[in-house]
């Protein structure tokens, strides 16, 4: 999630959160948080179609991977930070359960699709016996040569 979003959520000017992050910076590993490249920042201004992402900054923002999210409730003290913190731990909760939900799917239907393909390999083999003319038992009519004696 982006900087100023948690600071939407959680009541505060953006750069009053990272401030906070800023003076508690031995919390945020880059893994917790990081700053999105010049390039980055330029694509995400392109998506929203706003030049001036809000309110014009001069830098670009930060981005917080889940634990960076949960590491904010440890420097943010307030009510409304708390509860934002845990409606967004429920979500990413919620978030990772559809995740796997989504991988157990894929994986029965690859497992479907496997056991149809062979069901239909057997239909379609017996088209293919079908459609083949089956070798004549009848004698042909007239002289043959291996029918002399």
């Amino acid at each position: 999630m982006l900087d100023y979003d948690l600071a939407g959520l959680y009541g505060v000017e953006t750069r009053t959160l990272i401030q906070a992050v800023k003076r508690n910076r031995d919390r945020f590993p880059d893994d917790f948080m990081f700053q999105l490249t010049t390039d980055e920042f330029a694509i995400l201004k392109s998506q929203t179609v706003i030049s001036s992402l809000h309110g014009g900054r001069r830098y670009s923002p930060y981005a917080f991977t889940e634990q960076g999210v949960a590491m904010l409730s440890s420097i943010l003290r307030s009510r409304q930070a708390i509860q934002v913190n845990i409606e967004i731990m429920r979500a990413f909760v919620h978030l990772r359960g559809l995740l796997a939900s989504n991988e157990q799917l894929s994986h029965k239907l690859a497992a479907l699709e496997k056991k149809y393909d062979i069901q239909f390999k057997g239909v379609f083999d017996a088209i293919r016996k079908l459609m083949t003319p089956a070798p004549s038992k009848k004698r042909k009519i007239g002289f043959h040569a291996k029918d002399k004696k």
